[in-house]
């Protein structure tokens, strides 16, 4: 039987909440929520981890990870940009989210349009619901993805966290 992952966690505090933050051995961000979300975040994880499962140790700014989020919410944008990550999820989840990460900071796309670029343009719904599916927001830009109408629709944080996340980017004021 295969072992448990050993990741570690992180907390930390933001302008928008507390934030919580899962790094593996080799200081890849594996997840990232709110600590009002957090329980949803460990079920996904676990998702992700298969049947050996995860364990959790706490730890001060892994990798420096907490550290370059902490720049990003004092304003140095493209401190995030480079972060390894390791998110699972399938193939066309990866390929959503791969999408998300070419969407530049201070810029929106809708769910359309993020389904057209991945080639599939009737897959507005599918892509939706792999951009909720992200483990790593913020870093993999899924806020930045608003209806067609230019609504702020379908953010997991709460769509005041997205809301102030577009504008703190300058996507909108």
């Amino acid at each position: 039987m295969a072992e448990p992952i050993a990741l570690k966690i992180d907390r930390m505090a933001t302008p928008i909440g507390e934030l919580v933050l899962i790094a593996d051995g080799q200081d890849r961000l594996r997840a990232i929520d709110w600590r009002d979300h957090e329980d949803r975040m460990l079920q996904l994880l676990g998702r992700y981890c298969g049947k050996a499962g995860f364990t959790l140790a706490p730890a001060k700014n892994p990798g420096g990870l907490s550290a370059a989020l902490a720049r990003y919410f004092k304003g140095d944008l493209a401190a995030i940009d480079k972060l390894a990550t390791d998110t699972g999820g399938t193939e066309f989840q990866r390929k959503v989210w791969r999408e998300l990460t070419r969407i530049p900071c201070g810029k929106t796309i809708s769910y359309a349009e993020l389904a057209r670029r991945i080639g599939k343009p009737a897959a507005i719904r599918a892509a939706g619901l792999a951009n909720g599916a992200n483990p790593v927001s913020i870093v993999i830009p899924c806020h930045r993805v608003i209806g067609s109408d230019g609504s702020l629709t379908g953010y997991g944080g709460g769509l005041h966290r997205k809301s102030w996340l577009l504008a703190h980017e300058k996507a909108i004021s």
